[in-house]
């Protein structure tokens, strides 16, 4: 019995020792950044959404540049400092981030399910919040990224055109760099809802399909003139984005602070950086 015990006890020392150590969590985010930049829709997306960014933005601030000498003393009065600031990241600009940084998000999941390669990495980390949490780790870093050289490229080149009619903003001027920093991290946000979107639909069509609708669809189909509405309308991120915009607040039925906004921005990130880690915990493969 003495042997036997001995010899069971060496085998459990020596198997402990012989096995492979836990994957780290910095190893899971160097993972999970390689996955990402190996396909190729991740650098031209990063590229391509920018410059289109931009070029929204620029084009936007050229039409009232060539415009600002026929408008009469109202229209100008009225385009400081508000229409100047949405100049540089108007909503067509808003609605390309938001498509890109979501796709992107949805990608990172989706992807993998599509493929078959989740079931790989789920073998090799059983860990799967960990391996969603470095995920969302990851395209946290690489939307933030994306949105702020969006954001801040298009402030710069709409502003330095915009000064050719001495109306340009800086970022000394109040509100302007909340609107920027309200622009760029939209990018994150709509990446986290891509996230979590795919991790509940595990289908791409679907999933852009949903991603889109709650980032861009219903808002624009939901008035906020009543308060039952305009209570919906003020807990969604584009309005949130809308009401950061305004570098001075204008007029409203129902007025919401800039506090409230950036909850709303925070509470999207959290809930759906939840979801995505923990969706994928109790579901097969």
């Amino acid at each position: 019995m003495t042997a036997t015990a001995r010899s069971g006890t060496e085998t459990a020392v020596l198997s402990a020792e012989t096995a492979e150590p836990r994957a780290r969590f910095t190893d899971l985010i160097a993972a999970e950044w390689i996955k990402m930049w190996s396909l190729r829709s991740t650098p031209w997306a990063f590229v391509a959404g920018t410059l289109a960014i931009i070029g929204f933005n620029v084009f936007t601030a050229y039409n009232d540049y060539s415009n600002w000498p026929g408008w009469d003393a109202k229209q100008k009065a009225d385009f400081m400092p508000n229409w100047a600031m949405l100049d540089s990241f108007s909503d067509a600009a808003v609605l390309c981030l938001m498509l890109t940084a979501s796709a992107m998000g949805a990608l990172t999941v989706v992807g993998e399910y599509s493929t078959g390669t989740i079931r790989t990495t789920f073998a090799a980390v059983p860990a799967r919040r960990s391996v969603m949490a470095a995920k969302v780790t990851v395209v946290t870093v690489v939307s933030t990224v994306l949105g702020l050289v969006a954001a801040g490229g298009s402030f710069w080149s709409t502003q330095a055109l915009l000064a050719g009619r001495n109306t340009g903003l800086s970022l000394g001027d109040p509100g302007v760099v909340s609107a920027v920093l309200a622009s760029a991290l939209a990018a994150p946000v709509a990446a986290l809802v891509g996230m979590a979107v795919g991790a509940i639909l595990r289908a791409s069509a679907a999933t852009i399909g949903v991603s889109f609708a709650l980032l861009l669809l219903v808002p624009m189909g939901i008035s906020d003139d009543h308060h039952g509405t305009a209570v919906v309308d003020h807990l969604l991120p584009y309005s949130a984005w809308a009401r950061l915009m305004q570098v001075v607040e204008k007029p409203a039925n129902f007025p919401w602070s800039e506090t409230g906004a950036w909850a709303v921005y925070a509470a999207w990130y959290t809930v759906c950086a939840v979801t995505a880690i923990f969706a994928v915990q109790r579901r097969d493969q």
